[in-house]
């Protein structure tokens, strides 16, 4: 078995169990147990999970996916200043992405007049982009219930065929050695699809997304600009040398 297939193993099986044992993954993947120290302690030191006798259990700060209904209310006055500023950026003639996010959401009605084509895996996003009568092309693939964002492989193949001037993608949780991750599989690889075909890519996130980590990476922080709320000078320093900050 290749080790990536392996660890990814190991790491599904955490996230359902939350605590696995080393001798576990012996008998169930017919490793060796010198094979399960050094995945632990490969996955340990990519942040992962963490190590304890005999096994591992996952990070204290591991993010779950939250509903939109929760997200939308979570630091609405600062999403509502990041979203001003992202849509300010947005001039005619652009072909723009909009992640299915609650701050890319609250972008929409800042676009009202532009002369622009969206493209958009929020089913929200789609709807409230019509009623305004913007040009809006909605990604198909299956809608997930809970973040009511089209996600599947018909959606990444569709993506990878568009390019964007701009991207506006938004993150579950921000880490200074991890980068930008989500705690869906399907999320992640519709995102790091359209962060590929990007000419500008933009993250939107308020300073509570720092200093966590998800389960799916999708994006190094050096390959975008965060767009952020007004953050600690200790968060700034740790993260202003690893990707441009606009913090508004």
């Amino acid at each position: 078995m290749l080790t990536e297939k392996r660890r990814q193993l190991i790491l599904t099986q955490l996230q359902q169990d939350k605590i696995i044992q080393s001798q576990d993954l012996v008998d169930r993947l017919g490793i060796s147990e010198s094979t399960v120290r050094r995945d632990l302690a490969s996955l340990e030191a990519d942040g992962k999970l963490v190590r304890v006798h005999g096994g591992a259990k996952l990070p204290r700060d591991l993010t779950p996916e939250l509903d939109l209904s929760e997200k939308s209310v979570k630091n609405s006055q600062e999403k509502a200043r990041i979203a001003c500023y992202a849509a300010s950026l947005v001039q005619d003639g652009a072909r723009i992405y909009l992640d299915a996010g609650t701050t890319s959401l609250e972008m929409v009605s800042h676009l009202k007049g532009k002369d622009i084509l969206v493209v958009t895996n929020g089913v929200n996003h789609g709807h409230r982009l019509l009623t305004l009568g913007i040009e809006t092309i909605l990604v198909g693939g299956r809608a997930k219930l809970n973040t009511q964002a089209v996600v599947g492989s018909q959606a990444v193949d569709q993506v990878r065929n568009y390019r964007f001037s701009h991207v506006f993608l938004g993150t579950n949780s921000i880490d200074a050695k991890l980068g930008l991750t989500t705690p869906d599989s399907e999320e992640a690889a519709i995102k790091q699809a359209v962060a590929a075909n990007g000419d500008r890519v933009f993250v939107l996130a308020d300073q509570s997304k720092f200093d966590k980590v998800s389960f799916h990476k999708f994006l190094d922080l050096a390959d975008c600009m965060v767009i952020t709320s007004t953050l600690t000078g200790e968060l700034r320093k740790d993260y202003q040398d690893l990707t441009t900050l606009k913090e508004v």
